[in-house]
């Protein structure tokens, strides 16, 4: 995984709104969501949440088993003071996906928006699907988005692997169920666009 210095000099130097990767509402997220059927009080992890807004979305559905994991304290920081007197019903975790040991058998829903693909590095993807298979309960959801074929080279600074549907399902093999998966056009707020795409697994 990336130093977590690069991640914090990104959130303490930029505003949320002025990085590629905002978005005001998540929409496709939501959306999938959604669809997995998960309870209100299913427990939902965003992995590289950080400073998005999703979970502010999801808090606002009435979803209340919420926890957001992001390497960077600063990017947490400011999705906390956002939510004001909110964030206490929300579980922070500072950590790097690819090292820390979450609860086992913890979280019916793991979404995923744009870490996996800055994964360049074949034993932290490995790593990743572990803490997945570890941490997701048997029958549970799995959100994974990257950039996809015509999406950018690099982000931040750093470079990323491109996927397709097919390519990014095999990176978690079986025990995955690819139940759906869809592309997006994100408009960035620089004017450019970036293709996305998502999968949405059922974990067995």
């Amino acid at each position: 995984m990336q130093a977590k210095s690069h991640w914090e000099g990104i959130y303490s130097t930029k505003l949320e709104t002025n990085v590629s990767w905002f978005q005001e509402h998540s929409l496709v997220s939501l959306d999938l969501i959604g669809h997995t059927g998960v309870a209100k009080a299913g427990a939902i992890i965003d992995v590289g949440g950080g400073a998005s807004r999703l979970v502010d979305d999801l808090l606002a559905r009435g979803y209340h088993d919420l926890t957001v994991l992001d390497i960077s304290a600063s990017a947490l920081s400011v999705a906390k003071q956002r939510l004001g007197t909110r964030a206490h019903e929300v579980n922070w975790i500072e950590a790097d996906i690819t090292s820390t040991a979450l609860p086992p058998r913890r979280f019916d829903l793991w979404h995923d928006r744009a870490v996996f693909h800055f994964l360049t590095d074949e034993n932290d993807r490995e790593r990743y699907v572990q803490a997945v298979r570890k941490s997701v309960r048997s029958g549970g959801h799995v959100i994974v988005a990257s950039f996809g074929p015509n999406g950018p080279q690099q982000c931040s600074g750093l470079p990323v692997v491109r996927y397709d549907a097919g390519h990014l399902h095999d990176e978690f093999g079986a025990g995955f169920e690819l139940v759906e998966h869809t592309s997006e056009d994100h408009h960035t707020p620089f004017g450019t666009t970036q293709q996305f795409i998502y999968c949405y697994c059922r974990m067995f």
